[in-house]
């Protein structure tokens, strides 16, 4: 009898504890479905808005011109023979070449899927990193909030397949944010994992250049923090880091230098990226957060996860315990100190901190000419830590009050004003003024092409032959076999030809195309039709010219085509050259560039690569990155110190 009482004692224990285990059981897999839901039907909400509004930009042509020359064998350059980085992020340029020689497919297409998976995986990677902020579906329902705010702004939809490495630098950081959380909260980390976080970190200047601040303050908390438990010594393990960030990414900066003598791409020096135009800038900004009121959603998701936070104290225990015992050992405020870095806090503080520097940056250079695309990273970086907000249940039901229903009344609050401002958000137009530049030089870039090409989705090169003068580029390249500068005239339906000079080799003298959209003129030409620009994206004559002071944002270089005609060598008298040109001007700028630093600029891309040149490129980098000259010839001789061949005459 005593057995058997003991038995039904325990059985009866046993059937209380699945009772009280059986309804969270109940509430995880409901958790854990409506997470999973969520991230498919945000992911899916993208990908169709994204392909809705596909096209490929004509910057994001530029890149598959570097690819066109990677996969001819001419390696890395845009046209062949001149060495310039015209991609700023090096990561997306293999990344696209890679997969081109992988499938064998048309460029355009291949850029297309890579791009739109890219934009779709770093939503995911988001939504993932935010749930385990949160402490994953066991204790809270995990819906969409910051994930919305961010697909509902068309500036992000417009650049899921625009060809440009948009989808690769969120893709980055929302894997960046989701392993920082994981590594923040493991009891034990494992040093595989370990490197593979800060390889990953370590690619920042690759991704973009400005991600280095990411990825070098995300490396600085992982090195100042606790080292994980190893065979090695702390110190080993901290000197095996830093190997492992900056083995690539030093490597392909000592590369750089050596073949392009610069140590940053080209467009940096085109664009001036250290220059400071602030009231430019904060128009920039009025221009993506005043249209669709992006402060409104912001704002909620910010006093939300304040209170989420305060409420479940996300990954906040282990932290509290490690620094009780800190100051109960008596341990120094730096072991505290470094006790946090390894937190989910100092997380979400390296995420927001980075978008808010990151936006400063923007502000200071001046922001972008295309709507929203300069502030999409800093969008993101803001909206991760909620991209999914914790919904947490009373306990006592929604009539009892406690700390729990506050949030919970709070959470669903913020998450039905943050569905509401999505569907407002998404149908707005923010730029109305079509083909037509305001004077703020801000255009939505792709409702600008689609008006200017007549199609609806412009994602071919050959889709930007109906762009003016794109058909009379190609006609007029054929009908002058011999060869010629191509110079734009006003009129949309032919170009000016400056002739080579007599005897015409044998294989004609090349035809070079001095044109702005460097895009799609290269990709509607072979590759031994050399494209140069006057801004000096592919050009770094021009690239090293001083920026207008008024300039449009993204365009404030602008370099003289005599220089062109000196440099093309072309017939350089009236009548061959083109009439608006002035013969007096073309000599003094073959003058100008006679000047000892401007030739050693010139040389230093265009001269034969040999182990002596890559060593005088390495060292030599950082002069030739400050180096500037005055667009204007007469200037240039005269900051140069050389002989006017047209001197003024005395006052």
């Amino acid at each position: 009898m005593l057995v058997a009482g003991v038995e039904g004692t325990e059985y009866a224990e046993r059937a209380a504890a699945e009772e009280q285990t059986a309804p969270a059981s109940r509430f995880t897999r409901l958790s854990r479905a409506t997470f999973v839901g969520g991230v498919v039907l945000t992911a899916a909400l993208f990908a169709i808005g994204g392909w809705q509004r596909r096209w490929i930009a004509d910057d994001g042509l530029i890149v598959l011109r570097t690819v066109r020359n990677l996969l001819a064998g001419n390696g890395p350059v845009f046209n062949a023979g001149e060495r310039v980085e015209t991609n700023t992020s090096t990561a997306w340029t293999y990344i696209v070449w890679f997969f081109s020689w992988l499938t064998q497919a048309r460029l355009e297409y291949v850029v297309l899927g890579v791009a739109m998976t890219l934009s779709v995986l770093a939503i995911v990677f988001a939504m993932l990193g935010a749930a385990r902020l949160w402490g994953g579906t066991s204790s809270a329902l995990l819906l969409p909030a910051g994930a919305l705010v961010y697909i509902a702004v068309p500036p992000a939809r417009d650049y899921v397949t625009s060809g440009l490495e948009s989808g690769l630098v969120i893709a980055w950081l929302g894997l960046l944010f989701w392993l920082m959380v994981r590594w923040s909260q493991a009891e034990r980390v494992r040093v595989p994992a370990l490197f593979g976080l800060v390889f990953l970190a370590g690619l920042a200047p690759l991704i973009r250049p400005e991600m280095t601040l990411v990825g070098g303050l995300a490396l600085m908390m992982i090195f100042l923090a606790p080292m994980p438990e190893s065979r090695l010594r702390p110190s080993m393990l901290r000197l095996i880091i830093v190997a492992v960030a900056g083995l690539l990414p030093l490597g392909y900066q000592i590369w750089r230098m050596g073949y392009y003598g610069l140590p940053y791409p080209n467009t940096a020096v085109a664009k001036d990226a250290g220059g400071a135009k602030w009231e430019q800038g904060f128009t920039y900004l009025w221009d993506l957060v005043g249209p669709y009121s992006l402060w409104v959603p912001l704002l909620i998701l910010l006093l939300a996860g304040i209170v989420a936070a305060r409420a479940g104290r996300a990954g906040a225990g282990k932290v509290a315990a490690a620094a009780e015992d800190s100051e109960e050992a008596g341990v120094r405020w730096t072991a505290r100190l470094r006790t946090w870095l390894r937190s989910p806090a100092a997380v979400v503080t390296l995420m927001l901190g980075s978008g808010v520097i990151l936006t400063v940056y923007a502000l200071r250079v001046g922001g972008d000419f295309m709507h929203g695309r300069m502030l999409l990273s800093q969008l993101f970086c803001l909206l991760a830590p909620v991209a999914v907000l914790p919904v947490r249940l009373p306990e006592g039901g929604l009539r009892s009050i406690s700390a729990g229903s506050a949030a919970f009344a709070a959470t669903s609050l913020a998450l039905v004003g943050t569905v509401v401002w999505s569907l407002f958000a998404m149908g707005t137009t923010a730029i109305t003024t079509g083909t037509k530049i305001s004077s703020s030089g801000i255009v939505d870039e792709r409702v600008y092409y689609v008006l200017n090409t007549g199609h609806d989705h412009p994602i071919l090169a050959e889709d930007y032959l109906d762009y003016a003068r794109m058909r009379p580029m190609v006609n007029d390249i054929m009908a002058n076999p011999n060869g010629g500068l191509l110079l734009n005239s006003p009129s949309f339906m032919f170009w000016y030809v400056a002739p080579p000079p007599q005897p015409i080799p044998e294989d004609g003298a090349g035809h070079t195309v001095y044109f702005l959209n460097l895009g799609m003129t290269s990709m509607n030409v072979p590759l031994d039709v050399r494209v140069i620009d006057p801004m000096g994206l592919a050009y770094p004559l021009a690239a090293h010219t001083d920026r207008l002071e008024d300039g449009r944002i993204g365009h404030d270089k602008s370099l003289f085509p005599d220089w062109v005609i000196v440099d093309t060598g072309m017939v350089d008298q009236k009548p061959w050259m083109p009439w608006y040109l002035d013969e007096k001007w073309v000599t003094q700028a073959r003058v100008a560039m006679s000047c000892p630093q401007t030739h050693a600029l010139m040389v230093s891309y265009r001269d034969e690569l040999t182990w002596d040149r890559f060593k005088h490129n390495l060292r030599n980098a950082l002069s030739f990155a400050k180096y500037r000259i005055d667009r204007v010839p007469k200037y240039e001789i005269q900051r140069c110190g050389l002989v006017d061949p047209y001197p003024q005459p005395p006052r």
